[in-house]
């Protein structure tokens, strides 16, 4: 198998993700399904020898001694490539997620309205969550670009690895990867704050000091965006809490009702009117009376402001998700699937078609 050539079919045929395994055929991730390739079975040093190749030394001899190594990979003219290489039973395998070149404008990525109100905040806290392979980087990296194309500032992004590559536009962006410029994420972020950022971009808050990094900056006149993986905006909020010790709660919890400007809760569900998958969002968005409610730790309440807040471009998952299956883009059962609460939906559903059979399991 030459990888190359099998990259380039891969990216052609719209996979978002590319599995090379030992005794398996190459296989992609196509809308979010598994599928086969045509190549042949890979022998234990077929998978290796084509895994290698991507490789540089240096990435080799990381890999040999830890046995597993997160790297990034670059295609001219095609696209970047995440990539994790991994052993297996003493075999190679490689995990590669395809990362187009360019960021997708938010417009075409159909992202709701707010997303740019966020993206102009002058300073906040200001998240996108979703599970793996829910398009977070793809949509905060949209978000990125429409500053740098609307916005005089100085962009900072510190990623794991570097995912999308900006140019330059209205904005100047410096962009720092973890291991090759910093140590580390909470490093990063202190030393971002001495190169006179007005946007820095977390790649993921994955731990307390990020957080809490995350927040500083947040809380000394800069806008922070960051990532993490939850599914649900309202438990967002519980999920940084819950990261530090009780009697640090209070105190991060008031922190937080300033800071948080917005929430993004994304996952992507399969088209029934066409091939690909579309981006269903929940939205919080950070109003005096959701401030007020995290303040007052009445976290829960929040889910009701949301149903409620569409004047504020909030928006609940029930309520995108049943928005999209009335204009026929997703089927009943993905609809149902990929609701959190099936029952509510369904109410919406039987309240809108009544008499008609529809929205009914």
């Amino acid at each position: 198998m030459h990888i190359l050539d099998f990259l380039r079919s891969a990216v052609n045929k719209g996979a978002s993700d590319i599995h090379i395994k030992t005794h398996n055929p190459p296989m992609l991730r196509i809308d979010g399904r598994i599928v086969p390739t045509e190549y042949k079975v890979l022998s234990p040093d077929e998978a290796r020898q084509s895994i290698y190749a991507i490789m540089t030394s240096e990435q080799r001899s990381e890999f040999e001694l830890k046995k597993q190594i997160d790297m990034s990979l670059m295609i001219d003219g095609l696209a970047r490539f995440r990539m994790n290489v991994y052993s297996e039973q003493g075999n190679v395998g490689a995990a590669l997620r395809v990362i187009p070149l360019d960021p997708i404008p938010m417009d075409e990525l159909g992202l709701p309205p707010v997303l740019k109100k966020f993206a102009l905040e002058r300073q906040g806290l200001v998240l996108v969550t979703g599970p793996t392979g829910s398009g977070k980087s793809t949509t905060l990296a949209s978000m990125m670009e429409f500053i740098n194309n609307t916005k005089d500032v100085h962009i900072v992004t510190l990623e794991d690895p570097i995912e999308f590559y900006y140019t330059n536009k209205k904005s100047i962006i410096t962009q720092r990867e973890l291991g090759m410029d910093t140590q580390s994420f909470p490093l990063g972020l202190k030393y971002a704050l001495r190169q006179d950022p007005d946007v820095i971009l977390i790649g993921e808050m994955r731990d307390q000091e990020t957080i809490l990094a995350a927040m500083k900056a947040a809380e000394t006149g800069h806008l922070v965006l960051s990532t993490l993986h939850t599914t649900d905006a309202v438990q967002t909020i519980n999920r940084i809490l819950n990261t530090f010790p009780p009697h640090e709660r209070e105190a991060l919890r008031h922190e937080l009702a300033v800071l948080l400007k917005g929430c993004v809760a994304q996952r992507l569900i399969q088209r029934s009117d066409g091939p690909g998958r579309v981006a269903v969002h929940e939205i919080l968005v950070g109003t005096p009376t959701i401030s007020d409610f995290i303040m007052k730790n009445e976290i829960d309440a929040c889910y009701d402001i949301i149903a409620q807040g569409s004047m504020d471009g909030m928006q609940s998952m029930n309520s995108a998700i049943f928005a999209l299956y009335q204009d026929e883009v997703i089927s009943l059962d993905d609809a149902l699937s990929y609701s959190d609460n099936p029952n509510d939906l369904q109410r919406m559903m039987r309240g809108a078609f009544t008499g008609s059979g529809l929205g009914q399991k």
